[in-house]
């Protein structure tokens, strides 16, 4: 047993189960993270309130290809990147240019 355990297999031997176990403790749940969030950026549209990475809340007013406005106070519109926008509230109508069809009962 102790021979198995020297050269170059025995570091291989530990190192593979640390390398599995940081996969699926730090690696798969960030990327997982991150889908849900390029999903939500994906996803915004026109009405929805939305809370920003610094705090804010808002409603979004305008939807561009990099930026939204969002309606902040009433009359206070702020130009916002899409990236920085955390949490989606509540979301309106279905978007137009989702793809999804509701499935009628």
């Amino acid at each position: 047993m102790q021979a198995i355990l020297e050269g170059p297999f025995g570091t291989l031997i530990f190192f593979v189960p640390v390398i599995i176990l940081f996969y699926f403790m730090l690696i798969r749940p960030q990327q997982k993270q991150m889908k849900a969030h390029r999903e939500l950026i994906a996803g915004l549209k026109r009405g929805d309130s939305v809370i920003m990475s610094n705090g804010m809340k808002g409603k979004i007013t305008r939807v561009e290809n990099e930026e939204v406005m969002v309606e902040i106070a009433q009359g206070v519109n702020v130009r916002v990147v899409r990236s920085m926008i955390t949490q989606v509230e509540n979301r309106t109508a279905i978007a137009a240019n989702d793809t999804k069809t509701i499935a009628k009962s």
